[in-house]
């Protein structure tokens, strides 16, 4: 597990913080959960990789999953590792550590294994999908609203439809709320990657990516990411109200409250502004405090706002 955790903290800021929070088994599942997912990232995201390229690694990766390989699973990842054109350190050592991830992945409970695996393959296919989009460039724009949101569940979505049915797992308590929680899962993985993209968005031109499409306002992409908070918001009350671990709460409540203070900052600095690392100390302390004298973790009013 301390292996798997070094990968997590090389590859994943936010992720590295929640992910610990979270009670065993669930804590692993995801860890290696999140691991695949940075792999599948990786493809869809190495823009001056050719998109034959980008498509078979996606489509390999996929084929990976679906049954134990070893030589194979070396033998790409070693092409991996040697061809993907990446500049992030840790994600340079994740893909040699391909063959180490998917061991940790096949080691996994039966149940949870297979939700990993369907939801993940899931996400490669719709990723190739956008990646035969894009051009002779590398370069992927979206059209429209909807053709955003159709992204957002490819990459977000459905990761948070695969960790909602983690958590359900062996979790009796959870079954009056499993309901509430499979609604909103979606939108919970829709907010995130709002935020992300309005956060990132000037970087992401220079890298050959357009995700706010022509014709659509950035307010209008501001008021969805805020709607979709609100149901990420419903979600983690849902948890708590059902009384789910104080970990698991966490696990969800921390990227909604960094979330809504990211999207805060974006909206009144512009693209690039990131809350400063006192203030994540700060909502992670009164996250903590609530959690641990029962009060609600999430406040509507104060932290999504109309």
């Amino acid at each position: 597990m301390s292996d798997l955790e070094d990968l997590l903290i090389k590859t994943s800021r936010t992720f590295a913080l929640s992910i610990p929070l979270l009670p065993e088994p669930t804590r692993r599942e995801v860890t290696v959960a999140y691991l695949l997912f940075r792999i599948a990232d990786t493809f869809e995201d190495s823009a001056s990789w050719s998109q034959e390229k980008r498509i078979q690694a996606l489509t390999v990766f996929s084929e990976l999953l679906s049954q134990r390989r070893p030589e194979a699973t070396c033998r790409w990842a070693r092409q991996w590792a040697a061809d993907v054109p990446i500049d992030h350190e840790g994600y340079q050592e994740l893909m040699t550590e391909v063959p180490y991830v998917l061991d940790a992945y096949f080691a996994l409970g039966d149940e949870a294994r297979e939700l990993v695996r369907r939801h993940t393959i899931r996400t490669a296919e719709g990723m190739a999908a956008f990646v035969s989009r894009t051009d002779d460039s590398g370069e992927l724009s979206l059209e429209h609203l909807q053709d955003l949101r159709d992204y957002c569940y490819i990459v977000a979505g459905i990761v948070g439809e695969m960790l909602t049915e983690l958590f359900l797992l062996d979790r009796a308590r959870l079954q009056p709320v499993a309901s509430l929680l499979r609604q909103r899962s979606r939108l919970f993985g829709e907010a995130l990657q709002l935020v992300n993209i309005l956060k990132d968005s000037s970087f992401d031109l220079t890298e050959g990516r357009t995700y706010l499409p022509p014709g659509v306002s950035r307010s209008e992409v501001l008021a969805l990411a805020r709607h979709d908070l609100r149901a990420a918001c419903e979600y983690v009350l849902g948890l708590q109200d059902a009384g789910a671990e104080n970990g698991l709460v966490a696990f969800n409540a921390l990227p909604v409250l960094l979330a809504v203070a990211t999207l805060d900052k974006v909206e009144n600095d512009g693209p690039g502004a990131k809350i400063s690392r006192p203030e994540v100390f700060q909502i992670v302390e009164i996250m903590n405090y609530a959690l641990d004298n029962g009060l609600p973790v999430i406040s509507f009013d104060e932290d999504v706002g109309s």
